[in-house]
């Protein structure tokens, strides 16, 4: 694990500079939605960060960063103490990336990168200029998709969604649930597929190792998380959780507590 670095503070705003910056926010914060001129990564080399935009949302522990291009309206949320990164990419170094907001595998490499980034007050000329190329180069790899949440337009759908997102650890079959929104079982797996691109089952996954981060985060055990999240057993929800994040609720919370040292 790098050697952690004390970053210095961050305003509550998160105002994006041509150099970026970093700082310490607690758990909870929110950022209302806004969009910048520049494109923008943020890293949370410790906690974990929820970046939402109208296509859904991407949700980032330490070993992911969000990236939002130039002109995309965008919120975050932050989850337990987090120290985050946030470096402001030149309009002409964003067409290396995707033309979407994404969610990217975090290298050593990468994540040397973002802290030098964010740490130093000076550089020597063209430093800077060096490490924005070598931080290009380590999001060379296509964005990742594993993580990213999205949100459906229609009504019927959206009833659905909203059911799960006030309580994810629901058990409800796509028929019960259905019920509520007025809509037939076979008619709602057709539109998660039309309009989300991935199945109910699937979806919901998603929802919960969302959850699941923020409880890890927090300090919940691995198994009381699988329980309040929806899993039936311990097993089940570590083989979802390192199916999507890549690696176990334990490794990742063990990797928290080495950040926080």
């Amino acid at each position: 694990m790098p050697e952690f670095r004390q970053p210095p503070p961050v305003p509550s705003a998160l105002p994006v500079t041509t150099s970026g910056g970093g700082g310490w926010l607690p758990h909870g914060h929110h950022v209302d939605p806004h969009s910048h001129p520049l494109g923008q990564l943020v890293y949370a080399a410790a906690g974990a960060l929820a970046t939402t935009t109208e296509r859904g949302t991407w949700i980032a522990p330490a070993n992911r960063v969000t990236w939002t291009p130039p002109g995309f309206a965008h919120s975050h949320r932050f989850y337990g103490r987090t120290n985050v990164r946030l470096v402001a990419v030149p309009v002409d170094l964003c067409g290396e990336l995707a033309a979407h907001p994404s969610v990217y595998a975090v290298s050593p490499l990468l994540r040397e990168a973002l802290l030098a980034l964010t740490d130093r007050r000076a550089f020597r000329p063209g430093a800077r200029e060096r490490l924005l190329a070598v931080m290009i180069d380590e999001l060379a790899e296509p964005p990742e998709q594993s993580l990213h949440l999205p949100e459906p337009r229609d009504g019927r759908l959206r009833a659905v969604t909203g059911l799960l997102h006030a309580d994810p650890g629901r058990s409800a079959t796509l028929a019960q649930l259905g019920q509520t929104a007025g809509a037939s079982e076979r008619t709602l797996s057709r539109l998660f597929h039309t309009e989300l691109g991935m199945s109910f089952h699937r979806w919901r996954t998603i929802l919960r190792v969302h959850h699941a981060l923020v409880h890890l985060t927090n300090g919940r055990s691995v198994t009381e998380t699988a329980m309040d999240c929806g899993w039936s057993n311990p097993s089940s929800f570590i083989d979802a959780f390192t199916e999507l994040v890549g690696q176990t609720p334990g490794r990742y919370q063990a990797g928290l507590r080495e950040d926080l040292k």
